[in-house]
């Protein structure tokens, strides 16, 4: 499997990393808006999804905003970072995670509907992974820009 993008892809990433479409059908509108169908859209998406460049598409907000979320971190042995860090983006409450050259080495954001169900989540991720999830709670908002550029100039 080739795991190069085409140029649908490419224009996929890096045009609707922000602004994404709000409406009924937002595949339809995102393929209107790049001169091509809707399914030729899913399809690019999901061939983006097999290759591992895509694991999700989904709402951020604003923390306090809607839902509760923690920012959390474990411990982690190295020989073992990989298979945790896959037990613990299984988790659709998980957008990312990463790894941090510290003892609390793979951290990741929880996101859930509620405080009730961050609590039902973390809990959950320590159970199925056997290492405690430390929570890292914010005392200072900082507005991020996640998105990024796959050409440099």
């Amino acid at each position: 499997m080739s795991t190069e993008l085409t140029r649908l892809q490419t224009r996929l990433i890096e045009h609707f990393q922000r602004g994404f479409p709000t409406t009924p059908r937002p595949f339809e509108t995102i393929a209107s808006e790049l001169g091509t169908n809707e399914d030729t859209v899913l399809s690019a998406i999901s061939d983006l999804k097999d290759k591992g460049y895509l694991d999700r598409i989904g709402a951020t907000y604003a923390t306090g905003r809607a839902g509760a979320s923690s920012l959390a971190a474990m411990e982690v042995p190295n020989d073992q970072l990989e298979k945790i860090a896959a037990q613990v983006s299984h988790f659709t409450e998980i957008n990312h995670n990463y790894e941090r050259e510290d003892k609390l080495n793979l951290w990741f954001v929880v996101t859930t509907a509620d405080q009730a169900s961050l609590d039902t989540t973390i809990k959950a991720i320590e159970t199925k992974t056997g290492f405690p999830v430390y929570r890292m709670p914010m005392i200072e908002h900082y507005r991020l820009d996640l998105g990024f550029a796959l050409k440099w100039n």
